[in-house]
């Protein structure tokens, strides 16, 4: 595991779950991310995969403003490169 990239995706994630300019759901969904991501009885990939289908389904959210968004996407990549790393 790349231990600086796990680290990466946590602060964006915490950054996107303080983010008062998103709406709440996309707040949520970050902060649970976060805890799935953290939990040591699953396996990287199996976290992973978890964190970037709570993510993706906020993507198609029409409420989400454009820089959360972006923001949403960042994430995914990012959990996607943690993933096979």
């Amino acid at each position: 595991m790349d231990q600086k990239l796990y680290e990466e995706v946590l602060y964006l994630l915490d950054e996107l779950g303080q983010d008062t300019t998103v709406p709440k759901n996309v707040r949520k969904n970050a902060t649970d991310s976060i805890s799935r991501l953290s939990n040591q009885n699953e396996s990287l990939d199996i976290k992973c995969a978890t964190a970037i289908s709570l993510l993706d389904e906020m993507t198609n959210d029409p409420n989400v403003p454009a820089h959360g968004r972006a923001a949403l996407y960042t994430v995914i990549s990012k959990l996607e490169a943690l993933a096979k790393s």
